[in-house]
């Protein structure tokens, strides 16, 4: 019986031994039957050892006490094969991951179905506490009753504590034992033991658990070699070549979604604990990461505190030091630091300085300007980090990590990188974007002002970039990167950098509606130009933002940032930065109905910009012009001040400038009833803004050809030209839709 529970439990002799305090000679001697009636206290701690209550516990302490009666000599039975039961305690209240459950079930299913010449292996792997090896065991109980012949189970110890991996000798011996091979029987070599291994399954319906596995060599020789097998592999690591060789199906696991995790939480300390604070409750979800051993880890505390608020517990979750715990196993700098212990020294530095990225995800160039490494000698880093689960690729050539894991790589980097280095990869990195978001920048507006940047720094490689349509490709990926460097850049005290990084951010945020964004950024770069005391800098972030208002209705605003900017481009002397702000004056007064206003404001920036020889803002005045003589009726005049904007924006070659002057002739043209003339313009118009990708502008146009049709009696055309502006503009949240919301209902009706 003693030994029989100690292989239920997976225990090695050498295991009980220091579980009970018993001696390890002893505990042999009991399961050889030397010892015919042990003592009351060593069998006591024999059943605490094996967690026997109940009945049970009564059979095992009164066979312990029976005076064995030798049967008479009759001829041996055969060996009766054992059922090992090796699995660990199932989790009494799993929570999450029915989609995983289910893949790993119909990974059983098809391979019954499929009566398969060789074994099933389904391979779980996923970052440090993500819960690989709950999930695997909640499962397992779930379909153990599905394998007759029994289930062994083997903690590999890939990534523990000591850094003792288990040999794979060990843990065959060990599931040798439990299928009551003797000892005698089990050979020294590892192959013979493999063979072995391989013979006691042949023929048998078992589920074989390889937990915590370090890579596929260390599974491999534990491998059943005959089909009726099912086996169940968690690893931190990706083991590809088990996949690709043995033909494993793999299983990653991402975090927990927010409802599963809070579906965690309300299973360890009760659904109405979380409904009497349910912001607090959401905020433990997000610091946590929605990663399962930080929730854990949250709730054993709350659980444990029944009286404490979850606020007071979330309060104390700022950083990591709110997950540490004198258990290595539940704490979250243990339990990443041993996956970092595998990485070579190259990877290792690699991911202490990814915790420097402002985030969300990078891309292979960007890593490798913040390493100081080539993109060739880069890949292999990143490659080596993604199969230790420490950073994921999301989509291929993007990678990102999670906010805890984010914040154990910055907490490496601020103990082991010199602040000089820190520094060093901080600018590389804002210098990679700014680099090249200020090629792309001149890729999409090819004929604004030149601006020169200063050399990147050294290591720095600049992504290529060869048309506007990878410029723009570009900016679409990075955005959210781009907007986190704005404020990284500005906290760490890179206040140039900040600036220059908004500005460049400016121009493709206007063309596609992400006018809030540009505010945001734009508020940034104004304090890091104040911080700087550059007088220009205010005054283009001024001018910026009072354009992002406009767009988005906030003529107050608008008019205040303008006011700004003219005094500090007058103190500043820049007359060009005058003339271009009066411009943009112009534009908020049309949108006030104030157009004899916008009028004078139009000439006051034609007049400067002609006395300066500025020919595109000559070219931009001179339409501004004539659009608001259109506003005004005065459509002769209007129709000559554009064609001639018109034909110096040719001469210059600003597609950009082309495309707003021919929407101007195309207004011109409706004003004056020659529909098929403003239609043609129209239409030119928006075929430039949609290669341009302006979708503000482009709902602009359809706006325009729509309510040209209408006067033309195409009722039908119109409605779509205005239904696809109106889906543009909503999903822009731009106050224009309302307009054309009732433009559409007028037609309806």
């Amino acid at each position: 019986m003693v030994r029989g529970e100690r292989r239920r439990l997976g225990l090695s002799q050498e295991e009980l031994a220091e579980r009970t305090g018993i001696g390890v000679r002893s505990i042999g001697k009991l399961e050889a039957g030397r010892i015919a009636n042990p003592r009351p206290a060593t069998v006591r701690k024999l059943a605490d050892a094996f967690g026997l209550t109940g009945d049970e516990r009564n059979r095992f302490c009164s066979a312990a006490t029976t005076t064995a009666v030798p049967d008479p000599p009759t001829q041996p039975a055969p060996p009766r094969a054992a059922t090992p039961a090796q699995l660990p305690a199932d989790v009494a209240r799993f929570a999450g991951r029915a989609d995983h459950l289910d893949r790993l079930t119909a990974a059983l299913d098809g391979a019954a179905d499929r009566h398969p010449a060789a074994v099933v292996i389904s391979a779980i792997a996923g970052t440090a506490g993500i819960g690989k090896t709950t999930l695997a065991v909640h499962w397992a109980h779930r379909v153990r009753h599905r394998f007759p012949d029994g289930q062994l189970y083997v903690n590999l110890r890939g990534f523990h504590p000591s850094g003792a991996v288990m040999d794979p000798a060990q843990a065959i011996r060990s599931m040798l034992e439990a299928l009551d091979v003797p000892r005698q029987r089990i050979p020294a070599d590892l192959d013979a033991q493999a063979a072995l291994y391989r013979s006691e399954l042949a023929g048998r319906r078992m589920l074989v658990v390889l937990d915590n596995a370090r890579d596929a060599e260390q599974v491999r020789p534990l491998l059943p070699g005959a089909p009726g097998c099912f086996v169940l592999v968690t690893s931190r690591s990706q083991l590809t070549s088990l996949v690709a060789v043995e033909g494993a199906q793999p299983l990653t696991l991402d975090l927990l979604t927010a409802g599963e995790a809070r579906e965690l939480l309300a299973s360890r300390l009760g659904a109405d604990r979380l409904a009497a604070e349910p912001e607090a409750a959401e905020e433990l979800v997000t610091r946590c990461a929605r990663l399962p051993l930080a929730l854990a880890i949250v709730a054993a505390r709350a659980a444990t505190n029944p009286g404490f608020p979850l606020r007071a517990i979330a309060d104390d979750l700022r950083g990591l030091d709110g997950l540490a715990d004198e258990d290595p196993t539940g704490d979250i700098r243990a339990v990443f630091s041993w996956s970092v212990a595998t990485l070579s020294p190259a990877t290792a530095r690699m991911f202490r300085l990814v915790g420097l990225h402002a985030g969300p995800d990078f891309s292979a160039a960007a890593a490798a300007s913040l390493a100081a490494v080539t993109p060739t000698a880069v890949r292999p880093m990143l490659a080596e980090l993604a199969r230790a689960n420490l950073i994921m690729e999301a989509v291929p050539g993007r990678y990102t990590l999670h906010d805890l894991l984010r914040a154990y790589a910055a907490e490496l980097a601020a103990d082991e990188e010199p602040a000089d280095e820190r520094h060093a990869a901080r600018q590389r990195m804002f210098d990679h974007y700014l680099h090249t978001a200020h090629a792309a920048d001149r890729l999409i507006d090819t004929h604004r002002d030149a601006s020169v940047l200063p050399e990147p720094a050294t290591g720095v490689t600049p992504e290529p970039l060869d048309d506007h349509q990878q410029a723009l490709t570009w900016f679409a990926t990075e955005q959210p990167v781009l907007l986190n460097a704005v404020r990284h850049a500005a906290a760490s005290g890179f206040d140039g950098h900040a600036w220059l990084l908004a500005r460049t951010l400016a121009e493709f945020l206007d063309r596609r509606g992400h006018w809030r964004d540009s505010v945001e950024t734009q508020h940034v770069a104004l304090a890091a130009a104040e911080r700087l005391g550059d007088l220009p800098r205010q005054a283009d972030s001024h001018r910026v933002l009072a354009r992002a208002h406009t767009r988005l209705g906030e003529f107050d605003d608008a008019h205040t940032h303008y006011a700004h900017a003219l005094a500090a481009f007058d103190a500043a002397g820049d007359r060009t930065g005058q003339a271009h702000t009066h411009n943009s004056i112009a534009d908020v007064c049309e949108r006030q109905n104030r157009y004899q206003d916008a009028l004078d404001h139009a000439r006051k920036a034609l007049d400067l910009h002609r006395g300066l020889g500025h020919r595109r803002g000559e070219a931009a005045a001179l339409n501004a012009v004539g659009w608001y003589q259109a506003q005004l009726g005065d459509h002769r005049p209007a129709l000559s001040s554009c064609e001639e904007a018109l034909r110096l924006l040719e001469e210059l070659g600003d597609r950009y400038g082309q495309a707003a002057t021919l929407d101007s002739l195309g207004y011109v043209y409706d004003r004056l009833g020659t529909y098929d003339r403003a239609l043609t313009c129209y239409a030119d118009s928006l075929t430039v803004f949609r290669d341009l990708g302006d979708r503000y502008w482009e709902a602009t146009l359809l706006t325009r050809i729509g309510e040209t049709r209408r006067a033309m009696g195409d009722t039908g055309a119109a409605k779509e030209n205005l239904r696809h502006a109106l889906t543009i503009l909503d999903d822009l949240a731009h106050p224009d839709a309302e307009q054309v919301r009732v433009s559409l209902q007028k037609l309806d009706g």
